[in-house]
């Protein structure tokens, strides 16, 4: 259900963020922020607005993406390339603790709202960067979306099958991982500015190939020293064995069972005990290194019962198993209803509509869901009037002008 006003405030309550970015990596940032309390006050052109607004699917005519993404923040319209605009923003910037923002690098400085000029109005201001290769080296300037990092990290390489090529993911992953990169040294710069004691801001510099490319422990170190690059080896895992995805009679069940007294259980559940003293598989290294044949034994068991049987039988004997879900197993699952993981709210557009709760939760000042996405410019006499304390007459001329 919507949070209201006797809810408990959540841990980043009284912090400020002024929100110059848009699409998923600040997009996905700024809600996390403002899911646990953070002040988020968005601001997009006046004739135009957040691409995500674009993005289907539909609802009355407004985009679910945008109402996820959207929630919980104000919604400011600012065209920043005016001078008018650019005074504006450095107002807004005079109380708040940062500023996220996601373009092209060096496209702040073109508009004269680079850090320096921010901090300038704001010394106490962190300025968090994403963008797609970070602010420095020859492709900081080049276009990047979550695609190249995605590309250019390595996971398209080792994603997938080894007979298929590379693939890219279906969800914006490194958009993703660059806001929670973004999310948490956010929160490190306002740790050493305000406990740590500096008293001062700073920048942070992220990027989505980085994010995403930090995803891949180990894999420097064995090229380094070993020459080797991971690759395709599709649902199998090079440290665990056997870990795969099974057809059942009826659907798919993921599988790991590598610790040695789970394939034990495993192989008696399957009728095959002999399977723990066959050298191919008597430890996970052995199982590693022939899970295929391991395979031949694990999916024709799997394939003729349902899943319901199957996961009864294997869960049993303490295997990690689970069902392949979509989103309408995930309403009826009773472990998200449990965690309450998707909360009902009311929105004027769409109506009474389920999202995704807060994450992670906390015992005493969790995170709450107040609102969807805003309209374009729904708070704009919220912060130009009641706040930053512009008259009427000011706010006309603005909007009049394409300022506002």
């Amino acid at each position: 259900m919507t949070a209201t006003d006797d809810d408990p405030a959540g841990p980043l309550d009284g912090l400020r963020v002024i929100d110059f970015s848009g699409m998923i990596s600040g997009g996905y940032a700024t809600m996390v922020l403002a899911d646990f309390g953070a002040d988020v006050v968005f601001a997009e052109h006046p004739d135009s607005h957040d691409p995500i607004r674009d993005w289907t699917p539909f609802e009355n005519g407004t985009s679910l993406w945008w109402k996820s993404l959207g929630r919980n923040k104000r919604c400011v319209t600012l065209d920043l390339h005016t001078d008018e605009g650019r005074a504006l923003a450095l107002e807004l910037v005079e109380d708040a603790d940062a500023v996220v923002e996601n373009f092209r690098a060096g496209t702040l400085e073109r508009w004269d709202l680079g850090p320096e000029t921010l901090r300038d109005a704001n010394e106490e201001l962190i300025v968090v960067r994403i963008s797609g290769y970070g602010q420095t080296g020859p492709k900081a300037t080049e276009p990047g979306f979550g695609t190249v990092a995605e590309a250019m990290s390595g996971f398209a390489h080792v994603n997938g099958f080894p007979d298929r090529e590379p693939l890219l993911p279906p969800i914006s992953l490194a958009d993703m991982a660059a806001a929670q990169t973004a999310v948490q040294s956010l929160l490190m710069a306002v740790f050493e500015r305000d406990v740590a004691g500096s008293g001062k801001g700073q920048v942070v510099d992220v990027s989505l190939l980085e994010s995403l490319f930090r995803m891949f422990p180990g894999d420097v170190e064995k090229y380094d020293k070993q020459g080797a690059v991971s690759e395709r080896i599709g649902n199998h895992h090079t440290n665990a064995a056997p870990r795969n995805v099974y057809e059942t009679r009826d659907g798919y069940v993921a599988l790991s069972a590598s610790a040695q007294s789970i394939f034990e259980n495993l192989a008696e559940i399957i009728d095959h005990p002999e399977l723990v003293e066959d050298p191919r598989f008597e430890d996970n290294k052995s199982r590693v290194a022939n899970a295929d044949e391991l395979d031949e034994y694990i999916a024709p068991w799997i394939a003729e019962r349902s899943t319901e049987r199957v996961l009864d039988e294997l869960r049993a004997g303490d295997a990690v198993v689970a069902p392949i879900y979509d989103m309408s197993d995930v309403f009826e699952d009773e472990q998200y209803d449990a965690r309450n993981d998707i909360v009902e709210v009311d929105d004027p557009e769409v109506g009474p509509i389920k999202t995704q709760n807060t994450l992670p939760k906390f015992s005493r000042t969790p995170g709450r869901v107040d609102h969807l996405g805003p309209e374009h410019g729904e708070h704009n006499h919220e912060v130009y009037v009641d706040e930053l304390g512009l008259d009427e007459e000011t706010v006309a001329k603005l909007r009049d002008d394409g300022v506002i």
